[in-house]
C-alpha cells in the first residue's frame, strides 16, 4: 500500500533533506523511524528537497509498505522514534497513482528576515538577519518583475539539476511586522537556491544598492554572476505543497 505523510522539521541540525552517506539528513532519519514501525526497510519520496539549515512547516512524502498499521501508528508511533526536531503531522492512504513530487501542483516557501542592527539570539537558526534598514516599498516594486513565467537562470545555483530554468512564480509577497520581514513565494516548482537568491537580490534593492528596476535586468541577463550572493538558509521554510483535492490530503500549511 502507498501512504502519504506530512512532515514538519527544524533543519538546523541536518545536512538537508536528501539522503547522504553520513546519514545526517532528514530523509535518513525519517526512513529509519518508519522502518522500525513497519518492521521492514522503508524508502520515502518527497515533494522537494531542502538544503542544509532549511526548515519545513509541511513537507509531503510517500512510501510503500506491506505492513498494515492504523494511520495513528504512522503518526504517533513514528513520532516516538523521531528526534524532537522532526514531527509527522498526518498520515493518509493514497492510490498508486499518487506521487509526492510529480502530483504536486505548486510549492510555497516562506523566508523570515530580522532587520535590525544586532542579530537575534532567541531565534538563532530560525530567521535570516540583515543589519541595515530595508525599504519595503522598493522591495515590493522589485518583486513585481519576477511574477509570472520566466527563465530564472540568474537565480539558479550552479549545481542545480533541474531540466529547465523556466518556472512560473505565482506569488511573491513581502510583509513587514516591526523589524521582521516575511517573504512568501509560490511557484509550480523552484530551482536550487532560487528563493535564497531572490531574497538576496531583494535585500540589495531594499538597502538602496540598486533601484527596483535592477531586478528586471538581473532576470533578463540569465547569468547567476549578475545577481546578489545567496542569502543564508536560516530563515527559509518550505511552507506548503499544493495538490489536487482529489487526493484528499489533510494539508495544514500555514
Amino acid at each position: 500500500m502507498r501512504i502519504a505523510l506530512g512532515v514538519e522539521y527544524d533543519g538546523s541540525g541536518f545536512h538537508g533533506w536528501q539522503s547522504q552517506a553520513d546519514g545526517c539528513t532528514v530523509q535518513d532519519t525519517v526512513q529509519q523511524a518508519l522502518s522500525r514501525i513497519a518492521c521492514e526497510t522503508v524508502s520515502v519520496i518527497a515533494a522537494g528537497r531542502t538544503d542544509t539549515g532549511v526548515h519545513a512547516l509541511e513537507q509531503v512524502i510517500h512510501f510503500e509498505t506491506e505492513t498494515v498499521r492504523p494511520l495513528s501508528a504512522w503518526v504517533r508511533g513514528v513520532n516516538a522514534m523521531l528526534p524532537d526536531s522532526i514531527a509527522i503531522l498526518w498520515a493518509h492512504h493514497v492510490p498508486e497513482e499518487f506521487h509526492a513530487r510529480f502530483s504536486a501542483q505548486a510549492r510555497s516557501y516562506q523566508y523570515v528576515l530580522i532587520n535590525r542592527p544586532s542579530r537575534s539570539g532567541v531565534h538563532h537558526g530560525k530567521v535570516g538577519w540583515f543589519h541595515a534598514p530595508l525599504n519595503v516599498q522598493a522591495m515590493r516594486e522589485a518583486a513585481q518583475y519576477l511574477l509570472g513565467e520566466h527563465d530564472f537562470t540568474s537565480f539558479r545555483a550552479a549545481e542545480c539539476q533541474a531540466k529547465s530554468p523556466v518556472k512560473n512564480l505565482a506569488q511573491l509577497d513581502i510583509q513587514q511586522q516591526g523589524d521582521t520581514f516575511i517573504f512568501n513565494l509560490t511557484a509550480d516548482a523552484f530551482l536550487h537556491h532560487m528563493v535564497r537568491n531572490i531574497v538576496g537580490c531583494l535585500v540589495y534593492v531594499g538597502k538602496g544598492k540598486h533601484p527596483p528596476q535592477w531586478m528586471k535586468d538581473v532576470l533578463e541577463a540569465r547569468q547567476r554572476s549578475v545577481a546578489a550572493p545567496t542569502f543564508a538558509p536560516d530563515g527559509l521554510y518550505l511552507r506548503q505543497i499544493q495538490y489536487d483535492a482529489k487526493w484528499g490530503l489533510p494539508q495544514i500549511g500555514m
